[in-house]
């Protein structure tokens, strides 16, 4: 597991962890992108005194369980991470633990400590994870979770009351497991879900075993129509109607959520979304905004929802998306105001980052265009979320107040300043004709390098298909078969880019012949 240099080497240890993080990684339904964290203990050198010494591996900060790799780890001495319990000065101090992980590091490089490191370290078994399963956060947000928990599990998953992540809540779950030898793991109020066990084959074994369980568990237990009846006129639209309406309006909705500074779109209109927003209950649903930390991170505590069929003319659907905006940069200034402290960072900005349509689907918005998408993937995990505690008993995600403590914690904060400064197209989109090949490429080039997302418009599609890909695939760049020379394909090519970006803001038109004549 080490050379006698101390140096850390691949070994079976890191091999099954990176494999079990993979596996549980790749499916949506186990945890949401970057979200979760795994970890395993064991041995290694110490390069300084040469004796063998206990360390943790563990998903460091912003990582992503599905592409996860050893350069993604922590590896802390499980000597000085245990030692923090004693320097611990409650939960008003947890935010100075997550420096102090610094201190309990082993070796050089590494990726850096997440706030859930103390979780993984405190707990007396060799190997933990720590996901956000859709099924478990159905139990974790249900009025009477903890009842719902011993009936679904019986004794051998344990509830623990809602804490923020952090230090306190790995000393809360620590305690559980030790109270509770028979546990394999436990639902974390409001949050999601933590399993362990003596070897990774097991620990992967207790949390695919407590997924499965609780979706069983809603599947056999659950009303079937937990959202209500469907409302007359709420039905999706044909898909030819939804699209030509989604690409009317996104441009519109864009401009909206683009008030505070420039956002990049994406739409959903999975089956999930257009059932849930044909329901009778999604408006008062909707209003109580996801609970799990890494939901509303993305998605803000809540979506702003048009309260008009798709059948309504377009001009008054425009017009009450406008107002309704008005009320959202409204209701979001209030609820900053409700909660904020005097230590409290300045408000980030008013805007929705969901924007949910009847008939036509879910608008959500990002900085890029990956975080557009990543941002809808997580409202749909809080549609199932909601569907899912609603069909056992009531949804009740945790308080506003406490949304609040995480959305501007000192250490989200931190996070968000350590990003770099973004790029002068960030947030743009560029439509380039003639795109697939000369000029138009290398224009299409120049403008993903300065941060922009590119529709890459030509007459020849494999050539265009090529660069888009070529440039990153669709969260960056899309192709389009079109001749400039057609008026039709040409109001289609703009479609295409409403539909996956949200409209067009920079167009480079170098299709064609350029004739020098005098004017």
């Amino acid at each position: 597991m080490a050379t006698k240099s101390g140096v850390i080497v691949k070994s079976s240890t890191i091999a099954d962890l990176l494999g079990r993080s993979n596996r549980l990684g790749s499916d949506p339904r186990n945890t949401n992108y970057a979200g979760g964290n795994t970890s395993a203990c064991g041995e290694v050198v110490d390069p300084v005194t040469g004796k063998p010494i206990e360390v943790m591996w563990v998903k460091g900060s912003g990582g992503d369980l599905g592409t996860l790799t050893e350069a993604g780890l922590s590896v802390l001495r499980l000597d000085r991470m245990r030692g923090l319990v004693d320097v611990f000065r409650g939960e008003e101090h947890d935010d100075e633990m997550v420096a102090a992980f610094s201190y309990c590091l082993h070796g050089t490089g590494g990726a850096t400590p997440s706030i859930d490191t103390a979780m993984h370290g405190l707990i007396g078994l060799a190997h933990v994870d720590h996901l956000h399963p859709d099924s478990g956060i159905a139990l974790a947000t249900a009025a009477d979770g903890p009842e719902l928990t011993r009936r679904c599990f019986g004794e051998t998953v344990v509830w623990v009351p809602w804490r923020r992540p952090g230090f306190a809540l790995a000393l809360d779950i620590a305690e559980i497991q030790r109270s509770n030898p028979q546990a394999i793991g436990c639902v974390l109020g409001g949050h999601g879900i933590t399993a362990w066990g003596s070897t990774s084959k097991e620990c992967e074994a207790n949390s695919e075993h407590i997924i499965g369980t609780a979706e069983r568990f809603i599947n056999e237990n659950g009303r079937p129509d937990p959202f209500g009846a469907v409302l007359p006129g709420y039905e999706p639209l044909p898909e030819e109607e939804r699209y030509a309406l989604a690409a009317r309006l996104a441009p519109v909705i864009r401009g909206m959520a683009s008030t505070d500074r420039r956002m990049v779109g994406h739409l959903t209109d999975s089956n999930v979304v257009l059932d849930f927003l044909s329901r009778e209950r999604h408006r008062e649903l909707a209003a109580l905004g996801t609970s799990c930390p890494d939901h509303f991170l993305r998605t803000k505590v809540r979506p702003m929802v048009l309260d008009l069929p798709p059948s309504s003319p377009v001009e008054g659907i425009e017009a009450r998306l406008h107002e309704l905006h008005e009320e959202y940069r409204t209701e979001y200034a209030a609820y900053y105001t409700r909660w904020a402290t005097p230590q409290s960072p300045p408000m980030r900005g008013a805007d929705p980052a969901i924007v949910l349509v009847p008939g036509v689907g879910m608008f959500s918005f990002g900085a890029n265009k990956q975080t557009a998408r990543v941002a809808g993937e997580f409202y749909l995990n809080a549609i199932n979320v909601m569907h899912g505690a609603e069909a056992l008993s009531t949804y009740d995600p945790i308080s506003e107040q406490e949304k609040f403590r995480i959305e501007y914690w000192a250490l989200e904060e931190a996070k968000l300043q350590r990003m770099p400064a973004p790029k002068r197209h960030a947030g743009r989109v560029a439509l380039v004709t003639g795109g697939g090949s000369g000029i138009g490429k290398a224009t299409a080039e120049t403008l993903v390098r300065d941060g922009a997302v590119v529709v890459i418009a030509d007459r020849d599609i494999e050539a265009a298909l090529a660069v888009a890909e070529q440039l990153g695939g669709p969260d960056v760049a899309v192709a389009v078969e079109t001749d400039v020379t057609d008026e039709v394909a040409v109001h289609s090519m703009v479609a295409a880019a409403a539909l996956a970006f949200g409209g067009v803001d920079l167009v480079v038109n170098n299709a064609g012949l350029s004739i020098s004549q005098p004017l």
